[in-house]
């Protein structure tokens, strides 16, 4: 008779007790040139994330060169004084580091990531990069070429079209907001080495620039660091810009871009609201996913898993500019508030006829206290694996000063969120998405969707060409 072998298990590991969070609060501070830093040890973390924020709004570009400032960002790692556009390439590589830039309504913002080993050459770069880009020519005409090759592939994207319609119909023409982000064809053809040039002198400045370096400084001396790097960096002080204040037409009303032969509908419903700076901010971020934040949400529940009409409907809010509560004027911050995602297009009006009844049942009958449960415990208490890089801390960091928010505003809003309660969520979701104050864009098929989407009553509607 064979003897079975036996096996001695490793014990089981158990949990440990649990440790109370909170998002992480920076040092601030300001070197010699006037740049702000704000710096945040996280034990650790070997990769660092630093963000430099440079006040350049789109609303700052020369009438008609939308899409400057996003050609500034590009070319900003496209050679320096000291490197030329491979040289520089090659560097960074040899740095094990990442640089990337962007610029949106608030300003540029250009993000690099190294390991904390190398974060000295990196930083170096990034100063040159800032201190004294070199713009050739022939760089910034093959990014030109290259933004005006990317136009057509976002026009034939029906998510990124259903965008650009919503904020054509939202603000005024008149409006920076109104305009693509990167700019149009007649806008970035006119841009030349010399546009980018002037942009740049005009408005980056240490003075008016913010730095966000997050990650594990254990032996670093980071002021020594910065004042070698960044602090080298000069240029003049400049008065804050004042900031113009948010308009927006949000009458209900639906705009069809016509795609022919279209087997889907893309939907972007969508108003602008308040931002992070108003009190019910909380409670609209908690409302806002109860709608439509998850699988679980309301408009997935209907939708998706009753009516098999998408594969999942979002509800949300992005902030589009925020202005600081002494700006000139008064002028105040925007948030946008939509719903976007896609139907197939026989069940266009049906689609849309359940969502309208959706937020009609939420405003008759609220939110139920489980509802409000699972979204604190989705938005709440998965926080600390959200921020467990440098670069999610760093980013969100970015954000208050991008929207001069206090720099323990991320803290502040986790708490508000846990203390919101079932009523106040209810009262900010049904404001943030009144059902007869709601701009609809849908991309699609105009000859099959038109018909049933009047037959609803949601607002007079209208068709334009698709490009």
């Amino acid at each position: 008779m064979t003897e079975l072998a036996t096996m001695d298990f490793h014990p089981q590991p158990q949990a440990g007790d649990a440790r109370p969070w909170a998002f992480p609060a920076p040092e601030r501070g300001t070197l010699d040139n006037g740049l702000t830093v704000l710096r945040c040890h996280r034990p650790g973390q070997q990769v660092v994330a630093v963000e430099v924020l440079l006040d350049a709004p789109l609303d700052a570009e020369p009438a008609g060169l939308d899409g400057v400032a996003t050609i500034m960002a590009r070319a900003f790692s496209e050679g320096t004084d000291k490197h030329s556009a491979e040289e520089f390439a090659a560097e960074l590589e040899r740095c094990g580091a990442t640089l990337d830039a962007h610029a949106d309504h608030p300003g540029v913002r250009l993000s690099l990531e190294v390991p904390v080993s190398r974060l000295p050459k990196a930083l170096g770069l990034l100063a040159d990069a800032l201190r004294a880009p070199a713009f050739a020519d022939s760089e910034v005409e093959r990014l030109v070429r290259n933004r005006l090759d990317e136009i057509p592939h976002e026009t034939a994207n029906p998510a990124r079209r259903a965008a650009k319609e919503l904020s054509k119909e939202l603000f005024p023409a008149t409006s920076r907001m109104s305009r693509p982000r990167q700019g149009t064809e007649e806008t970035v053809e006119g841009i030349d080495s010399a546009a980018v040039r002037a942009f740049y002198e005009k408005h980056v400045r240490p003075a008016t620039a913010t730095a966000v370096v997050v990650g594990d400084l254990t032996g670093v001396d980071l002021d020594a660091l910065l004042g070698d790097t960044l602090g080298a960096w000069t240029g003049s002080s400049a008065q804050p810009r004042p900031v113009p204040a948010v308009t927006a037409d949000d009458t209900g009303r639906v705009v069809i871009v016509d795609r022919p032969g279209a087997v889907q509908t893309q939907l972007l419903i969508g108003r602008v609201g308040a931002d992070r700076h108003d009190r019910v901010w909380a409670a609209q971020v908690l409302g806002t996913y109860c709608l439509g934040g998850t699988l679980t949400s309301r408009l997935d529940r209907v939708l998706r898993e009753e009516k098999g009409y998408t594969y999942g409907v979002r509800a949300f809010g992005q902030v589009l500019r925020s202005a600081a509560p002494s700006s000139p004027g008064g002028a105040s911050g925007a948030a946008m508030l939509a719903i976007s995602g896609s139907v197939d297009t026989p069940n266009t009006g049906p689609a849309l006829d359940d969502l309208w009844t959706v937020l009609r049942t939420l405003a008759a009958e609220g939110l139920n206290d489980a509802e409000r449960d699972v979204a604190v415990q989705n938005l709440v208490g998965v926080a600390p694996l959200k921020y467990e890089t440098a670069g999610a801390v760093a980013s969100t960091l970015a954000d208050q000063v991008e929207q001069h928010l206090p720099d323990d505003y991320q803290a502040t809003l986790y708490r508000q969120l846990a203390a919101t309660g079932t009523v106040e969520a209810t009262a900010a979701v049904v404001n943030a998405f009144p059902v007869d104050r709601l701009v609809t864009v849908l991309v699609g098929d105009a000859a099959q969707i038109e018909e049933p989407v009047k037959a609803l009553g949601i607002g007079e509607v209208s068709v334009v060409r698709a490009e």
